[in-house]
């Protein structure tokens, strides 16, 4: 297989740009996020202030064309804020992530009436988002899904049920993923954007969590939902390709959260090796524990590495779908094996509620799972690799 001439290609903006993006994120998420991550972990609060003012710091809407509301910036961005963020408190970054999906699908596939509708006041945290494809059995496999549209006239009657959906509980609008030719298989699906509070719609209980547990999670029902023809997004029966267009972003951001938590995994660990006292020395004075903060340190660079990596092929206009199943997956696996690290350098008190290290362990664990889990990331690289030899 042929390799290409440089290792990654060159980034859009000045490295000044991004320095001053990911400061300002950085600086957001120590005085806005980390100092109510706790709280908010304990209470499984929707912290809508905090995202007022994120809406109002320009943190909704990265790659969103300036003419649409968005910031008009680039992946590589967009992955620096999500970074910084989850740094935070990964469940505030999990919303940038869905309103930056939401906001792309809008950008790029809605009509001059559907984003003139919507778009404002999703990048202002006026209206919360879900974005609707799981299914009991259609996670993974979304081409499994089983939710229907079918004609009603000049409209459309939506039937079928979506389970574990980020903001169901509290979200204003779905962008929801259903067959409209049951003979095409994944080629007769269509997005369609639906009012949650619509006759016919039914939420089910919010769920509790292991983990990002300020991050709302819930069943939606549909049963026989009355929707007018302009609530189609994009092109009839594109619906599965377009949902599967925008993942690549998404595999960026989740891979860019997961290098957030393990940063702060390995910061809270290196804290306490300095000044947790055993046998008469901190315990960072130990070679066993020294090698573990630097495979800590190496795999997180390495991580953060991949994912700029994808940004930046992404940003190019260059094929991304194996470098963000790259990154994505790594970031994801490191994420988990190094706030395991860290729970175990904080021995006893990293097992109990209210320790940081505990928090990212559990927060962690997601990131293996949501926008594809691990083992379909392996399944893609495969893919893509054979594909290209």
């Amino acid at each position: 297989m042929d390799q290409p001439a440089f290792a990654i290609p060159f980034p859009s903006l000045s490295p000044e740009i991004y320095t001053q993006i990911r400061d300002t994120a950085r600086r957001f998420a120590e005085s806005h996020v980390r100092p109510l991550a706790r709280e908010l972990d304990e209470a499984e609060t929707f912290p809508e202030a905090i995202y007022a003012d994120m809406a109002e710091l320009g943190l909704f809407g990265i790659t969103v064309p300036q003419d649409f509301g968005g910031a008009g910036l680039d992946s590589l961005s967009y992955a620096l804020v999500m970074e910084e963020l989850s740094r935070g408190y990964s469940s505030v970054a999990d919303q940038c992530g869905l309103v930056e999906l939401i906001g792309t699908l809008l950008s790029v596939h809605g009509s001059p009436a559907q984003r003139d509708a919507h778009l404002a006041d999703i990048l202002a945290a006026r209206r919360r988002v879900a974005y609707c494809i799981t299914e009991t059995e259609a996670g993974t496999d979304v081409s499994a899904v089983k939710t229907t549209a079918v004609r009603d006239g000049a409209g459309w009657r939506l039937s079928g049920s979506k389970v574990w959906i980020h903001n169901a509980p509290i979200a204003d609008v779905g962008f929801v993923l259903a067959r409209t030719d049951l003979a095409a298989g994944h080629r007769g699906m269509s997005i369609f954007i639906v009012d949650l509070d619509a006759k016919g719609v039914t939420r089910g209980k919010k769920e509790h969590k292991m983990g990002q547990r300020a991050s709302p999670v819930g069943a939606l029902h549909f049963d026989n939902v009355a929707l007018t023809n302009d609530a189609l997004l994009g092109p009839l029966n594109r619906g599965f390709h377009i949902m599967m267009g925008v993942l690549d972003k998404g595999r960026i951001g989740i891979g860019a959260l997961a290098v957030g938590i393990a940063q702060a995994g390995l910061e809270a660990a290196l804290d306490y090796a300095r000044t947790r006292r055993q046998f008469g020395r901190a315990i960072a004075d130990n070679q066993g524990l020294q090698w573990m903060l630097a495979d800590m340190q190496k795999d997180v660079t390495a991580a953060r590495a991949l994912v700029h990596r994808a940004a930046m092929v992404m940003d190019a206009g260059l094929p991304a779908t194996m470098d963000c199943s790259i990154a994505k997956c790594f970031a994801a696996d490191a994420a988990v094996q190094h706030t395991a690290n860290a729970v175990q350098i904080f021995g006893g008190s990293g097992y109990i509620r209210g320790f940081v290290v505990e928090r990212l362990y559990r927060d962690a664990k997601i990131t293996q799972i949501y926008e594809g889990t691990n083992q379909i990331q392996r399944s893609i690289i495969a893919r893509e690799l054979l594909k290209a030899t």
